[in-house]
């Protein structure tokens, strides 16, 4: 169990991909939406996990999170139990020592949509900003995965 502290952006353009040193493929669902808690299920390239999410903070930096690897197949089959849509996406990370930007592209619903994010040990820590780095939407619940399975990039106007 531990506190997770992010801040998420938008992503200007695509010159993160002459950065990135590793990628992956995610698909992920959730068991649970409410914005009290997120129970989700996230398979990779080659594991599954199942994390439960708390409530953030009012700046939307901060909340609880508990990850646990689980088995893959048992992973598949929690998929298919999940609510409404399931994000699918590609993960870039990008070095920006002592961090690691993490950027999601999206396919699918959300089709699109860029946003990266970071997780840092305070609330303010300062960080390098990439030049691709674009508008902070950290605490915009409309950028949640868990949102974006309901309401998908593709309805907004």
């Amino acid at each position: 169990m531990s506190l997770e502290i992010e801040r998420k952006f938008l992503v200007k353009n695509e010159n993160f991909k002459k950065e990135f040193y590793k990628k992956t493929r995610i698909k992920q669902g959730y068991l649970n939406s409410d914005k009290s808690r997120t129970v989700r299920i996230r398979i990779t390239d080659d594991a599954a996990f199942l994390t439960i999410k708390g409530k953030s903070n009012t700046t939307g930096t901060t909340r609880f999170e508990w990850e646990k690897e689980i088995d893959k197949i048992e992973g598949e089959q929690l998929l298919l139990l999940c609510e409404l849509s399931i994000i699918d996406k590609t993960r870039f990370y990008v070095k920006n020592d002592p961090h690691i930007i993490e950027v999601d592209e999206f396919y699918g619903d959300n089709q699109g949509l860029l946003i990266a994010e970071i997780e840092l040990n305070s609330e303010n820590e300062s960080f390098k900003t990439p030049t691709w780095l674009g508008k902070e939407v950290t605490g915009h619940e409309k950028y949640y995965n868990s949102k974006l399975c309901k309401n998908p990039f593709k309805n907004w106007s």
